[in-house]
């Protein structure tokens, strides 16, 4: 089988960009050649430990460990499967027992904590920096590099086996349709557990030779001022919006500052969920761009986006990427009408291997070859794609109608007084299902976000049969790490309040 690009290309950049900053986090500036050296050193630890095509799990500093980390368990022949720091104890415990982790490899401000956690052996990423490195390997294209587990938004976590390859490309695909440069700086602080953290964001910039400025985790006034030496700012719609809210709570002088450093941006990304419009409005007027977005899942990379040149189209995920199949799919698997809904299918190298020890998942998820990703999109002009919803939860069927979540939200995001806004349907004898806007008031005008008026200010705005039946004002939303609302979990929640029962 062919040798692995990921670690081929590793090795090149790093030997290639030897004495550059590869990665420069809260404790030290490291370079490319010294990264290589050190994840060598980890790859040679667990070749020692027999390792090789085992399950080694990953809970580190965001930073210089966890890279270390993570390239000695590719470059070994081992797989990765990092853990999140974000999450509590009893998910930790249960990535670590779904996976079958033989070992795990951690920094030393974690250590303690993994110890706890499993009875596998720990191994500290620092102490074997002194030990002799590994000086080559033969891990293939196709091996399992990684096991990322889904957000679990629509239903409990599986994981995605990703292989070299997968990563390789997508870091390539993107480093080249976003043209990115061995100059440029990423400002980073998206977890890492998670495909648009590792693999959007840290490896596209790794892999093409630029600097990256990592963060433990987001912190808006951080990254405000971390921004000054930033040319790529990668985020989701939650982390925009919050550094928004920053940027308005805070003196003229410093916003005055906020605005120089977001000016200095040549790139503003956004994903893992729909951007609202009156969000990307606002950076587009700190930054001069309007954010790139694009359409992307852990078990695909990306497959669509905007263009880094010419225009974006506000509320699209862009055209299909170079290198890439993609196609939207009606109910009866025939490609679907211009202008007309259906599901995205979508093939080619950064598509994933299938679930971890879930054939039927797997099985389930692929029609001919192509990945069925449970999006429901539609195409507008010149090949854009616009994202209505996952198919699951954001397509409602009431009263006869198809409804869109995501088109009620954004609706709602015009309201003066709403922070921001959810949509899910509810089981109802009469219509079905019933959407149901659940919705965050500004501070102080919870008094504006009354249940008829707020109807009534949207049926000035979208069709009567799209108006939500019911407007909950809520203190919060269930959110997984990234900050992506949990819409099953809000679901039950609501059917409980309102006394109306989960659709199956």
């Amino acid at each position: 089988m062919a040798a692995s690009r990921l670690c081929t290309q590793f090795r090149d950049v790093a030997t290639r960009r030897g004495n550059h900053a590869a990665v420069i986090d809260d404790h030290e500036s490291v370079t490319f050649a010294e990264l290589l050296r050190r994840a060598h050193c980890v790859a040679a630890e667990l070749t020692e430990r027999n390792l090789r095509g085992k399950r080694v799990a990953l809970l580190a500093r965001q930073g210089s460990p966890w890279l270390e980390g993570f390239f000695g368990c590719v470059l070994s022949g081992a797989i990765a499967v990092p853990l999140s720091h974000l999450h509590p104890e009893p998910e930790q415990r249960y990535f670590l027992e779904a996976s079958h982790a033989e070992a795990v490899l951690a920094s030393s401000d974690y250590l303690a904590h993994t110890q706890k956690l499993s009875d596998a052996p720990v191994i500290d990423i620092e102490s074997v920096r002194a030990r002799a490195p590994l000086s080559q390997t033969d891990a293939a294209g196709q091996d399992v590099a990684v096991i990322l587990y889904t957000s679990g938004t629509t239903g409990k976590p599986k994981g995605a086996l990703i292989s070299h390859d997968n990563l390789a490309a997508i870091a390539n695909l993107l480093a080249s349709a976003w043209q990115w440069r061995e100059s440029d700086v990423l400002l980073h602080c998206l977890p890492l557990h998670h495909l648009h953290g590792l693999g959007i964001a840290l490896f596209v910039s790794l892999l093409a030779g630029g600097s990256t400025r990592m963060l433990q985790k987001f912190d808006a006034e951080r990254m405000w001022e971390a921004m000054q030496d930033a040319t790529v700012l990668m985020g989701v719609p939650t982390m925009h919006k919050k550094l928004l809210d920053a940027f308005d709570a805070t003196d003229a002088a410093v916003q005055s500052r906020y605005r120089s450093h977001a000016a200095g941006l040549r790139l503003v990304t956004s994903g893992s969920a729909a951007l609202p419009v009156t969000i990307g409005e606002r950076i587009r007027t700190l930054t001069g761009n309007y954010p790139l977005e694009r359409f992307g899942m852990t078990e695909i990379g990306v497959g669509s986006s905007n263009p880094i040149d010419g225009p974006r189209v506000p509320g699209s995920c862009g055209q299909v990427l170079p290198g890439m199949d993609l196609r939207i799919v009606d109910e009866g698997g025939a490609d679907a009408p211009p202008g007309e809904p259906g599901e995205i299918w979508i093939r080619g190298p950064s598509v994933f291997l299938g679930y971890d020890e879930n054939p039927k998942a797997t099985d389930e998820a692929f029609e001919d070859g192509w990945f069925k990703s449970g999006d429901t999109a539609t195409y507008l002009d010149d090949g854009f794609i616009k994202i209505l919803g996952r198919t699951s939860v954001d397509i409602l069927k009431s009263g006869g109608y198809k409804l869109s979540a995501l088109e009620i939200e954004e609706v709602l995001r015009e309201h003066p007084a709403v922070q921001d806004v959810a949509v899910v349907g509810i089981a109802d004898e009469t219509w079905g299902e019933i959407a149901v806007a659940a919705v965050l008031s500004r501070p102080n005008r919870e008094a504006e976000l009354d249940e008829d008026a707020v109807r009534e200010f949207c049926k000035e705005r979208i069709a009567a049969y799209k108006v939500p039946k019911r407007v909950i004002v809520r203190e919060d939303f269930p959110r997984n790490p990234v900050g992506k609302v949990i819409k099953p979990e809000l679901m039950r929640q609501l059917a409980a309040e309102l006394g109306g029962a989960l659709r199956d």
